[in-house]
């Protein structure tokens, strides 16, 4: 399988589930004006950061990798484990490639991403973190980057999701999108680069003045935003797909043979209809993994604090 991309950039928006839709972000609908849309992408069960990225970056469910947030701020990421990240299995494709991973929230670097195969890395709030990823995209011109903001999800947990202040604050975020596209054309490699953005989980607003929370499983929490540019995307809005799916995606990008679909294993997909492409298999139906079916709350309830 050849390599589509000499570039993949993913940007992830933790917290921001599908609230973007209804967000002031004009930066985001200029960017992915003519790519691949949804904000009805499905979340991990049970909807919280570690489990949510690791599905992203391991192509395998919660169920699977049984990471959490305590264990993965506690616990580098093994580096014989059966379920390799996204960057050990392109720097085993690509032993020279340029692999970044900066995040706001460390412990996906620390926890979720190998130690010791050469990934730059570095970390700070979103504000900060921006300029230091936009210096390094045009200096390191990077195969594979992923960068985590944080601060909309802290948005949530403190005024509620969805609340005018956690809106306020997607459109904040929005700009810094802007700022890193920007640099990825300042670097001269927007042409042969798919850039995608996608968010992890939403969240609840209690309507009490309190702060929202996650984890459960309401539709606040479980739908979420994915959007992806680049030449050979098509111009559609994705119908079904799986925030897993982000590891299939790379996979494809950089012409690397997925694992094989394993319900023990990995069960991140290529969604339809984002690539025109005959040999991507036919998309699978996972919902009786995830608990629920992928437009159906099965169960309506507000999570507890994390």
């Amino acid at each position: 399988m050849s390599r589509k991309y000499s570039h993949v950039i993913v940007l992830g928006i933790d917290g921001a589930g599908s609230f973007v839709k209804d967000a002031e972000t004009p930066c985001f609908d200029r960017i992915f004006e003519k790519g691949a849309v949804t904000y009805d992408a499905l979340s991990s069960n049970p909807s919280i950061s570690a489990e949510c990225w690791g599905s992203m970056l391991l192509g395998v469910g919660p169920e699977i990798h049984k990471l959490n947030n305590g264990l993965i701020s506690s616990t580098p990421y093994p580096t014989d484990s059966p379920f390799p990240s996204l960057f050990r299995r392109i720097r085993e494709k690509y032993p020279e490639a340029e692999l970044g991973s900066f995040c706001d929230w460390n412990p996906i670097t620390y926890g979720i991403v190998e130690n010791n195969i050469g990934v730059s890395h570095d970390t700070a709030n979103d504000e900060v973190l921006t300029p230091i990823v936009c210096d390094y995209i045009r200096e390191k011109k990077p195969d594979f980057l992923f960068v985590h903001f944080d601060s909309i999800d802290g948005a949530g947990h403190k005024h509620g999701y969805g609340t005018p202040p956690f809106m306020k604050r997607i459109n904040e975020v929005d700009k810094l999108i802007n700022d890193v596209y920007s640099a990825i054309e300042g670097a001269g490699i927007i042409e042969d680069t798919l850039f995608i953005v996608i968010a992890d989980h939403g969240g609840t607003n209690p309507g009490n003045g309190e702060g929202g929370s996650h984890g459960g499983w309401t539709d606040g929490e479980k739908y979420v935003t994915f959007a992806a540019s680049g030449k050979g995307v098509n111009n559609t809005v994705i119908e079904v797909m799986n925030i897993r799916d982000l590891a299939s995606i790379v996979l494809y990008a950089f012409g690397i043979e997925a694992p094989k679909f394993d319900e023990q294993g990995w069960t991140s997909q290529i969604p339809a209809g984002i690539f025109n492409d005959e040999k991507i298999p036919q998309y699978r139906d996972i919902s009786h993994l995830t608990g629920a079916a992928p437009r159906i709350s099965k169960v309506h309830h507000t999570s507890e604090l994390i």
